[in-house]
């Protein structure tokens, strides 16, 4: 079901039009947003194993009872892995 834009209301002229979101749309994209963020722990976990976390310009200060940690060499890193690849599906694409 769709129903027009508010700007075409208010006279002003599009085509574009808004889908009516419902609340078992609304369960799907949480159910997808839950199987994301698992993917991302179990990821994670892999690239601790790997060893990505303990790189040497990651800080972690502590001491018997708390742990402060600061991965930014890993967050680093990532951001490199990540622009690559979304730069490569970009290249690809076009």
């Amino acid at each position: 079901m769709t129903r027009t834009c508010l700007a075409g209301l208010a006279g002003i002229p599009t085509n574009r039009q808004v889908m009516d979101v419902g609340p078992q749309q609304f369960g799907k994209w949480l159910i997808a947003a839950g199987i994301g963020i698992a993917l991302l722990g179990v990821l994670m976990v892999l690239l601790g194993r790997v060893g990505l976390f303990k790189l040497p310009g990651d800080l972690e200060f502590g001491s018997k009872n708390w742990r402060i940690y600061f991965p930014i060499a890993s967050c680093v890193v990532l951001s490199i892995v990540l622009t690559l690849i979304l730069w490569l599906i970009n290249y690809f694409h076009r």
